[in-house]
């Protein structure tokens, strides 16, 4: 539903959301409303704070605890930063000495709470107007953080020493599928970050084309998922880096960072082990850098697979023990997955069209045992390689 900051931010609203549980919001809907009008609440400030109570809970994926405390849209919420990634963003400013930061697009106020969380004096600035009052909610406790509902192009810039810029990829629920019909544009946004050191957060599938080459391109992901790429300008931008891939765990962080993208690796015969990349190494093509970490070749051409006879555990790469390959033969797999007694079986493909949820139906595993199928093209095949997922030592 939409949000409605008129009402969502009157003190009453306020009360009743952080009155209400999580339950209140999951089980019979219409009986807690009919509840909460018999004690006197109109029905939108109902609306407003039982939303508010399912994006919270929605929320601690991104917050953790402090999702509790703070107010969302569903835009807002699906567009901010998590929390542990705006953590890296305030360190890079403070490391590169910069102490106050413009936040261009600040959304709910993610990365601006880092930044402030950091010591860093903060202009919040959205162009949307309940965002920005969101965002005024969210950021309240920090003293150094100021938040204003304007744009980009005509915000005082003169007291930051830095810009954090998160283009507006949508217009209302529309996807904005044009980076010159975002808000700021992608050239006025590559414009203001060569005026000041910048970071331009952009999505992780962006046309790369686009990456001017003067720019570091950092792509970054956090518990397995790939979540954005930050263009880095002037001072926090680092020499001799144009792409990196930063991974992001809750006990770890690890980059791969080269001067360009890497050429693959060679190609060569599948050996003991399979490496599936880390998907932010797979965006910034830094596959045949990995490559060469693992001393591994290709497995097959344009396929993101790499095979070594060396074990690794590696925060880059998920790896897997090769113990047969089969051939994409349907009755071939369903015979091996009774005779191995496969009850749980994880399937990855990777340059086959097939649909691995289609196909552990058609396999129907009942057993005891464990798998993984690794679907893929291997010496100009389809092949089903059966592999076992060697155990995380990297945390």
């Amino acid at each position: 539903m939409a949000i409605d900051t008129d009402i969502l931010l009157q003190p009453d609203t306020l009360k009743l959301i952080d009155a209400l549980t999580e339950s209140d919001s999951s089980t019979d809907i219409v009986q807690t409303v009919s509840a909460l009008r018999r004690e006197g609440h109109p029905t939108e400030r109902i609306h407003q704070a039982l939303e508010q109570v399912r994006l919270r809970r929605r929320a601690r994926a991104k917050f953790g605890p402090y999702a509790q405390q703070m107010l969302f849209s569903e835009t807002g919420l699906e567009q901010a930063s998590r929390l542990a990634v705006a953590a890296h963003h305030a360190g890079r400013f403070r490391s590169a000495g910069i102490t106050s930061v413009a936040d261009l697009g600040c959304g709910l106020g993610a990365d601006s709470m880092a930044f402030a969380a950091l010591g860093l004096r903060v202009f919040a600035v959205d162009s949307d107007r309940d965002t920005a009052a969101l965002a005024s909610y969210n950021l309240a406790m920090f003293d150094t953080v100021t938040v204003s509902h304007g744009d980009a192009h005509h915000s005082d810039l003169s007291e930051a020493e830095g810009l954090w810029l998160d283009p507006s990829r949508r217009e209302g629920a529309t996807r904005l599928s044009d980076p010159e019909e975002w808000s700021p544009s992608l050239t006025d946004a590559f414009a203001l970050a060569r005026s000041h050191p910048s970071g331009v957060k952009l999505a992780p599938g962006m046309d790369r084309e686009l990456i001017p080459a003067d720019l570091e391109a950092q792509w970054v992901s956090h518990g397995g998922d790939v979540v954005e790429v930050v263009l880095w300008s002037n001072t926090l931008a680092r020499p001799d880096i144009r792409r990196s891939a930063l991974v992001l765990g809750d006990t770890h962080s690890a980059e791969l960072s080269a001067a360009e993208d890497a050429p693959d690796a060679e190609l060569g015969p599948l050996g003991a082990y399979i490496y599936e990349p880390d998907g932010a190494v797979i965006r910034a093509r830094l596959i045949g850098e990995l490559a060469r970490m693992v001393g591994g070749t290709m497995v097959a051409p344009d396929i993101a697979y790499i095979s070594s006879d060396q074990e690794h555990h590696s925060v880059f790469a998920a790896g897997f023990a090769v113990n047969t390959i089969l051939p994409l033969k349907t009755k071939e797999l369903s015979t091996w997955v009774r005779q191995a007694d496969i009850g749980v079986l994880e399937i990855k493909k990777r340059g086959v069209d097939i649909d691995p949820a289609r196909l552990r139906e058609q396999l129907a595993p009942k057993g005891s045992q464990s798998a993984t199928l690794i679907i893929t093209r291997y010496q100009g095949k389809k092949v089903a390689i059966v592999a076992s997922r060697l155990r995380d030592t990297t945390s």
